[in-house]
């Protein structure tokens, strides 16, 4: 019995692929495009809590287009720091999707976003690392001010209320 089940099983299963065309393989679209607005080599001034660092960053749109990579170091405090940003668009949800990882925490953020309608603003929301560890609301906002700065702001939302914790002025290298 177990035969026969299992052969009829594999035999639908085979016919699912032979019946259905072959998918078409996706494409980056419109949406991927946008991210190309954040690709290059930028020096970066990091204003947080009454201090302000240097720091770099190389954004690369890669992985057949679809996906926008962020690589940045800087120093801070006199302690080296390093992170790494992966931001997408997902057609399912309709929005952007980003993960943030760096070398002073343990968690990873999660995010989904947007641009305006003029594609001068991306703002992203989700959830991260509070100063005591736990997870808060966070928001950031990347302001293009021209294709050579960005004013990237990162809030913790409390009550509903946006709450600066830091801000990056991104200056492309030339």
């Amino acid at each position: 019995m177990k035969r026969v089940l299992l052969t009829w099983v594999c035999a639908c299963f085979a016919l699912t692929l032979v019946a259905k065309p072959a998918l078409a393989q996706p494409k980056p679209g419109a949406e991927h495009e946008m991210l190309k607005k954040f690709e290059g080599d930028w020096d970066a001034t990091v204003s947080m809590m009454g201090t302000e660092s240097k720091a770099t960053a190389k954004y690369k749109v890669g992985m057949g287009g679809f996906w926008l990579t962020l690589d940045f170091k800087g120093d801070f405090g006199g302690m080296p720091f390093e992170g790494k940003g992966l931001t997408g668009y997902d057609p399912r949800k309709k929005k952007y999707v980003s993960t943030w990882a760096d070398s002073m925490e343990p968690w990873l953020m999660v995010m989904e976003g947007e641009f305006s309608n003029d594609g001068k603003t991306y703002t992203e929301a989700g959830e991260g690392p509070g100063p005591d560890g736990n997870l808060q609301k966070m928001k950031s906002v990347c302001d293009f001010k021209n294709k050579d700065t960005i004013i990237f702001t990162m809030y913790q939302v409390e009550a509903g209320k946006d709450q600066e914790m830091m801000k990056i002025t991104y200056k492309r290298k030339k």
